[in-house]
């Protein structure tokens, strides 16, 4: 499963990588055995890319992760954490569960510190828990609401590490397109992790991001391409979640609009949404999670099967479910 370089890194990822929030017991908890088979059928699959954070269950999500490569070979992988956030312990908290999605005792407080000191401090916890000899690709996290520091504390940090070999590549991830475009044109990142904002359902990152990143050469890491589950099944129905909460009315509406043209192609959304995601030519790795191995199966299957033709594209394009300018796929996201 071949993948991209990341910017101008010696980083390389695969076409397709795990999102590991999962692993950190997102909506639903999920045992420790299952979440180690999860992992090894992501490999076994060909998937040699992971994704994970602190954030996802509180430190859980690397810890299962880095259980799990432990005795794979580690130049054969790149794992990508996450900085901005760190875990300070909080004992009043362990009765209660995180209030943040994940099924995990709320056990730690997450504290934002976007310092270059904070900065160390999370990739040290984070290289402990993932038992891990290096970060493959830093990313700084969520950083919306805290861009002055981010700018100027957090990344020249990650800028100096990067020099050092300490870490591979550098990249930010955030749900919104116009903060990314920032880092993109006021840095020198090698990366930026786009959650749900180019997607099938929905392509705001195609007006400025996508084509600023191809013209400088900074790679996209295309995450949320199902929107937090709305597209992960053939067919949208309510109470599934979109951007963590659940689908409203209108956002339903059209998820069931695209899904139907998908039915009178003979394909489905699931599948359509993973040859979408992956044919901008400056995505670099499609990053999708899963919660059971057959999960992992499926989406690789999806991911390698041909892409839906052209009259598919063309009618979605006729009834306003697709911005004419978005890139089609034309081959599979990754061999069979």
């Amino acid at each position: 499963m071949t993948g991209g370089r990341v910017g101008r890194s010696r980083v390389t990822v695969s076409r397709v990588g795990l999102g590991c929030a999962q692993l950190g017991n997102l909506y639903t908890p999920i045992g420790e055995a299952e979440a180690i088979a999860t992992v090894r059928a992501a490999w076994d699959s060909g998937v040699r890319y992971f994704d994970t954070a602190p954030h996802y269950g509180l430190g859980l999500s690397e810890r299962r992760l880095g259980d799990a490569l432990r005795t794979l070979p580690r130049e054969e992988y790149a794992v990508s954490t996450k900085v901005g956030r760190l875990l300070v312990p909080d004992r009043s908290g362990s009765e209660r569960r995180d209030p943040e999605g994940f099924h995990v005792p709320a056990d730690h407080r997450r504290v934002w510190d976007f310092t270059a000191a904070g900065i160390h401090r999370s990739l040290e916890a984070s290289l402990l828990r993932l038992g891990l000899d290096r970060i493959d690709i830093a990313l700084i996290h969520d950083p919306e609401d805290h861009q002055a520091p981010a700018l100027e504390q957090a990344y020249p940090a990650l800028h100096e590490l990067r020099a050092q070999g300490v870490v591979g590549a550098i990249g930010v991830g955030s749900k919104q397109s116009q903060v990314l475009h920032r880092f993109v044109t006021e840095t020198e990142i090698d990366a930026v992790m786009v959650a749900g904002r180019y997607t099938l359902l929905e392509q705001p990152a195609l007006d400025t991001l996508l084509p600023e990143c191809a013209r400088r050469g900074v790679s996209v890491l295309n995450s949320g391409v199902f929107n937090s589950g709305l597209l992960a099944v053939a067919d949208p129905h309510p109470g599934l979640p979109y951007e963590y909460a659940q689908a409203p009315g209108g956002v339903l509406a059209r998820a069931r609009a695209i899904a139907a043209v998908c039915a009178r192609h003979g394909t489905t959304l699931p599948a359509t949404a993973l040859a979408f995601a992956a044919a901008h030519p400056a995505v670099a790795a499609v990053v999708v999670g899963a919660h059971d191995p057959e999960q992992v199966r499926r989406n690789v299957a999806l991911a390698a099967a041909e892409p839906p033709p052209g009259e598919f594209w063309a009618e979605l394009v006729a009834e306003g479910l697709l911005r004419p300018d978005a890139a089609l796929p034309t081959a599979p996201v990754v061999a069979a």
